[in-house]
């Protein structure tokens, strides 16, 4: 039994520098994009005379000579390690320090011996009874979110505690939570398992967030912006007339499926993170991956660059059905169909996850160090490379993606000169201007760059584009 606690509360909450955030591929810009808005999100419940500080060590020195009274921390899998030495560092000088996140609800056997608290699940509901808890001396060692999820009634998130001038998007938010798919690859299954996996705010209250943001840029980090049938369709509708210009992501089937991407479109939506993954049949079936079996890729890039909005594919190697030509594949569709920017991971089986399982299962792990779970590391036995060619192949596309050709080639793919530009220009400031952003972000001048976002996620014409021409293909090659 802890002392009942009658006067406001000191609370640091922070998000430890992710490993990779500390190696020599270090880019700056990447983990300067977005605020830390769970932590913010937990905030919301403090006390209006409770002292809370929010510290992203991706953005800001952490100083760990202080004493406050309760600590929170937000763990992935690769700042794991670093997570339970700041929070063995924080007890050893007498604060109650909380556990949560992604990793310590897929291994609480390992996150439990540093922290006083953990957090299974999402927060919204075990924050609230833990800080009552806390207040009155009786803690509980762990709070598992189960029945009852939902995003009613939920405190507006504290922005006045981010550091705005220290991130490129400042203005993102989430409007829901998990997401309504289930592939074997993603550990959000075992962070939204026991209840509800998918849920959403009110329409008005996501509305009055958005009014509460300043500019016209925003970002939606929610997994699936367009999962939601019913929810997705009102948000644009409402958005309508409010002259955003935003950014989301959403699966193959939901971008084909019906009107509502033109809705999207329509409302503001200019730049979208889709999850193609695998060209292979195989691969997709593999994975559970269902929302993508049997769809034409090539349809999802015409009809988005039909509408104006900039492709941020996904792309994953080493699955069981990629051989050393899957490289050349994907980097040759992903340019032959005006993707504006890929994201390519080695893929990863985190602990929690189904694919975890089965690698586990059949002896396939190589590593059991989490800092190497960061999707650029090889921690299996591939099925027919090996870990060497996956390796090197996944590096090879990056670099062949980015070049400056690869970028012009891709960009000739669109049918308006507009577009065209649009496309190199975004690429290549997302790739090609590193000393630029090197400067930029310590002298804490990146509200600078909005207005050049801005700019280029314009409309980008008022009639639909003609795609240009190029050679069909649908996913699916088996």
């Amino acid at each position: 039994m802890s002392p009942r606690v009658n006067r406001p509360l000191r609370v640091k909450l922070i998000l430890p520098a992710l490993t990779e955030a500390t190696s020599p591929h270090w880019r700056p810009v990447k983990y300067s994009l977005f605020p830390p808005l769970g932590l913010a999100t937990l905030a919301a419940y403090l006390d209006p005379d409770d002292r809370a500080v929010i510290v992203d060590e991706h953005v800001e020195k952490l100083t760990t000579d202080d004493c406050p009274d309760l600590v929170i921390i937000q763990v992935y899998i690769t700042n794991a390690y670093r997570s339970y030495r700041l929070a063995d560092h924080y007890r050893a000088r007498g604060a109650f320090v909380a556990l949560g996140g992604l990793h310590v609800t897929s291994l609480p056997e390992e996150a439990a011996p540093h922290a006083d608290a953990i957090f299974l699940g999402p927060g919204e509901q075990t924050f609230p009874q833990f800080l009552e808890d806390f207040r009155a001396g009786r803690p509980q060692k762990i709070y598992r979110s189960t029945s009852g999820r939902t995003l009613e009634r939920v405190p507006p998130i504290r922005r006045d505690l981010i550091r705005r001038a220290s991130y490129l998007v400042p203005n993102s938010l989430v409007v829901t939570r998990g997401c309504p798919q289930h592939c074997d690859f993603c550990y959000k299954d075992a962070f939204f398992e026991g209840g509800k996996s998918f849920y959403t705010q009110r329409v008005d209250d996501a509305l009055a967030e958005i009014d509460r943001l300043p500019g016209r840029h925003l970002y939606f980090l929610d997994d699936h912006l367009l999962g939601d049938r019913r929810f997705a369709p009102a948000l644009f509708e409402g958005m309508r007339g409010m002259n955003r210009l935003f950014q989301g992501a959403a699966t193959v089937d939901s971008i084909l499926r019906g009107n509502l991407i033109e809705q999207a479109a329509e409302a503001g939506l200019r730049s979208i993170f889709v999850g193609f993954e695998s060209l292979s049949s195989a691969n997709l079936a593999g994975s559970n991956k269902v929302q993508n079996l049997g769809r034409d890729y090539k349809a999802v890039t015409d009809r988005l660059h039909g509408l104006g909005i900039m492709t941020n594919g996904s792309f994953v190697f080493g699955m069981d059905d990629d051989d050393e030509g899957v490289f050349r594949r994907t980097v040759d569709w992903a340019m032959d169909h005006g993707v504006t920017t890929a994201t390519f991971h080695i893929q990863t089986p985190y602990p929690g996850t189904r694919l975890y399982q089965q690698m586990a299962k059949a002896g396939r792990l190589t590593s059991g160090n989490w800092d190497e779970y960061d999707t650029r590391t090889v921690v299996f036995r591939p099925a027919r490379l090996t870990p060497e060619a996956l390796k090197r192949g996944y590096d090879w596309a990056y670099r062949e993606f980015y070049r400056w050709p690869s970028i012009a080639r891709a960009a000739l793919s669109h049918g308006t000169l507009k577009h065209q530009a649009k496309h190199f220009f975004y690429a290549a400031g997302w790739k090609k201007f590193e000393p630029l952003w090197d400067m930029v972000i310590p002298a804490r001048q990146l509200r600078i760059m909005t207005p050049v976002l801005e700019a280029v996620l314009s409309k980008v014409t008022g009639r639909r584009e003609r795609p240009a021409a190029v050679v069909p293909q649908t996913v699916a090659q088996g």
